[in-house]
């Protein structure tokens, strides 16, 4: 029988698609699995698509131009900075992501690669693995979490969830948000501080804020130059908010202590052809680098995948998406 609608994955790194089909099959979808984890040529293979369901494939107005009878781009994930959200809108489709549904690994990640580079972790087991068994590696002794400052850049859900787990450690916690109110952060016992000054005060700089324009590269060489000799830097967002090239630098030359990034600028999971030798950083001890993991547990995947699903299942029985993204609005300027 001739399937009602038609849903394509765009890409997926995920061992099948039983959850996808689970949700979508009951209403007469067929789930269609691509791997244009790319974007390119997508427009090609999904052109007679329903819904989308979108992992890394980035899909930008002249792709979403070409869906002409899609009705909805579901993201697997709470980032839209891969999908032209407001060209979608231009061509009558709706978008939908997944709000929630990695909140405490995102953040748990977040802590966990801070709290190690802060407590050399990492260095003294290297140490002791070459025959070494002493306190005193190089100098540089570990400081107390007590009196420590962890600058938060972005304070949305997953950096308030990360503020109230490092204040239960003891630390200080001061974050930069323009879009957040000094009163709000106040009621978490969290200090609102201009971006250069939380850099330069901060034991750990923690990033996490989405990649847009504005952040793009933000933690750069200024920046790091800026920050403690003895500071962590923690990329808990996407990689390209932090200039690896000055990265680099800092790391090799000392300006900073040690960096942990869950993943690089370039994000190899948007790459058809990587290898660690395309970023010099790979080449560092003092940079511990996770394959964009932050999100991974049991559970967040089960969500991430049924709840994306959900979605597009909402819209192709002629409702509304459960979690809509809405179209940025620029605002009216005057000439």
């Amino acid at each position: 029988m001739k399937p009602k609608f038609k849903v394509y994955v765009s890409d997926y790194d995920y061992p099948n698609l039983d959850i996808e089909r689970s949700v979508l099959e009951p209403i007469g979808a067929e789930v269609i699995g691509l791997q244009c984890k790319t974007g390119e040529g997508l427009a090609e293979q999904a052109r007679d698509a329903d819904a989308i369901l979108q992992q890394y494939a980035k899909i930008n107005r002249t792709t979403i131009e070409q869906l002409t009878n899609c009705k909805i781009i579901c993201r697997y994930g709470i980032g839209v900075d891969i999908l032209d959200v407001n060209a979608c809108y231009d061509q009558g489709i709706k978008v939908s992501n997944v709000p929630d549904y990695c909140i405490d690994e995102v953040a748990d990640h977040s802590l966990t690669l801070g709290l190690t580079l802060l407590r050399r972790i990492t260095e003294y087991n290297k140490f002791t693995h070459e025959g070494h068994w002493h306190w005193d590696m190089d100098g540089r002794v570990p400081k107390r979490f007590r009196n420590s400052t962890w600058g938060l850049i972005g304070f949305g859900r997953i950096a308030q969830n990360i503020a109230r787990k490092v204040q239960a450690l003891g630390f200080k916690v001061v974050a930069f948000d323009p879009y957040v109110s000094e009163s709000f952060m106040a009621t978490m016992s969290v200090k609102k501080i201009e971006l250069d000054d939380l850099v330069k005060d901060s034991d750990v700089v923690n990033v996490m804020c989405p990649h847009t324009p504005e952040t793009d590269r933000l933690i750069n060489e200024e920046r790091l130059r800026s920050m403690k000799k003895s500071a962590v830097l923690v990329n808990g967002a996407r990689g390209k908010v932090v200039d690896n090239k000055a990265l680099y630098s800092a790391l090799s030359e000392g300006w900073i202590a040690a960096a942990g990034l869950d993943d690089p600028e370039e994000e190899p999971a948007k790459m058809d052809n990587w290898s660690p030798g395309m970023n010099p950083i790979f080449t560092l001890d003092n940079c511990i680098v996770t394959p964009h993991v932050a999100y991974v547990s049991d559970e967040a995947l089960l969500d991430c995948r049924r709840i994306a699903a959900s979605n597009a299942r909402a819209v192709l029985l002629g409702g509304e998406p459960l979690d809509p993204v809405k179209p940025v609005i620029t605002p009216l300027t005057s000439k």
